[in-house]
């Protein structure tokens, strides 16, 4: 299938490892020029190089996406690099799980406002796109409770609200709006290698949920952001999408 995307101007955060950075290979691979932001100003220039070797314009930065300026900064000089801006992907998370205020803090500045901020700040240029689309990345345990904080599964049900929100609003002038929930995703470097290696108790009951008896791959979940934010997926908007091989229990209707 031809997703549409060659000659697009994508942004992604969170775009230099995990899920974030194989939506940013999918993307280049389908012809679309791409921009990343990580902190890490390292794994951003590595991202990068490999991102232009695939023949596209490539574009990134160090970035803290829960610094406003530093985040409208990027946006700003993305679009400059590309040449505008068709589809953000907004795809950081503090992974605040604590129960304390400290959490709440850090997923208010990073999950919530982080999404706010971007599409705020990519509007002027996504508003005078043909193929214009919002893809924020949330998670399931925005849609149930489980044994993640308060705040982080708070967070993550505010982005689906915030996007359902966004599709109403902008559908008449084009722009779509859509999520996806993943459920766990092991990669290197993530956070579920991390619990593997210090909290095998943990991880071992996490992967005892999986009815598939393992956790996702980045590129399983990508392709289904990537395929929401393409102009294949024209007429979807306003949808949350999950992908958690059937690790909840809820049912949307």
């Amino acid at each position: 299938m031809d997703l549409g995307l060659k000659g697009l101007r994508a942004l992604v955060t969170g775009g230099s490892k995990g899920i974030g950075l194989r939506c940013a290979e999918i993307l280049a691979a389908e012809g679309a020029s791409v921009s990343i932001c990580a902190r890490n100003a390292a794994e951003v220039d590595a991202t990068v190089a490999k991102l232009a070797a695939m023949g596209v314009t490539a574009y990134g930065a160090a970035v803290n996406v829960a610094d406003k300026s530093a985040l409208e900064s990027w946006v700003a000089a993305s679009a400059e690099a590309l040449g505008g801006i068709d589809i953000v992907i907004g795809n950081v998370s503090a992974l605040a799980v604590a129960d304390d205020e400290d959490a709440w803090k850090a997923g208010f500045d990073t999950d919530m406002m982080h999404s706010v901020r971007l599409v705020n700040a990519a509007m002027p240029w996504l508003s005078k796109s043909a193929a214009a689309s919002i893809t924020l990345v949330s998670s399931v345990s925005g849609r149930e409770i489980d044994f993640t904080g308060p705040a982080y599964g708070a967070f993550k049900a505010a982005i689906v609200h915030y996007a359902q929100g966004l599709a109403y609003k902008l559908a008449g002038q084009g722009i779509r709006a859509n999520t996806v929930s993943p459920g766990n995703t092991y990669f290197d470097g993530g956070i579920w290698q991390n619990i593997e290696t210090n909290m095998p108790d943990l991880f071992a009951e996490a992967l005892a949920m999986n009815p598939t008896g393992r956790m996702a791959k980045p590129e399983e979940i990508a392709r289904g952001i990537v395929f929401l934010a393409s102009p294949a997926s024209s007429f979807t908007t306003g949808t949350n999408l999950v992908i958690d091989g059937a690790l909840t229990k809820g049912v949307q209707l």
